[in-house]
């Protein structure tokens, strides 16, 4: 039995140039996966890039409001200061009326018991 036989005559065989040739068929579709996965590929980039902006801009805004917001808070905490300081003067005015009234009161008491029974 005779190993070394030749055997690319063979039927079914493809020869060397069938085989660069089906190589080259391989390597174009190759490309052209690669080209449609490119051109995906670029407009997922310009997707992702309009949504940076639109996000950049959203946060801007966002971040401008939140200043804004703040110094609202900022001004409304001043008031509710000072409006409780208000406050506390006409309570502690309040206090001092109602212990004048009870001691105008003892006083005219201490008066009438003073002046006797009135005819």
């Amino acid at each position: 039995m005779n190993i070394d036989e030749d055997t690319s005559a063979w039927l079914g065989c493809p020869t060397p140039l069938e085989m660069y040739q089906h190589q080259c068929a391989l390597l174009e579709d190759e490309l052209i996966q690669t080209q449609v996965m490119l051109r995906k590929a670029r407009a997922n980039i310009g997707g992702l890039v309009q949504m940076n902006d639109l996000l950049a801009t959203g946060k801007a805004k966002a971040e401008t409001e939140l200043r804004m917001a703040m110094a609202d808070l900022s001004r409304a905490n001043v008031h509710t200061s000072e409006m409780s300081k208000d406050i506390m003067g006409l309570k502690m005015i309040a206090s001092q009326n109602e212990h004048l009234r009870v001691e105008n009161q003892c006083l005219r008491l201490q008066l009438r018991v003073l002046k006797g029974p009135q005819p």
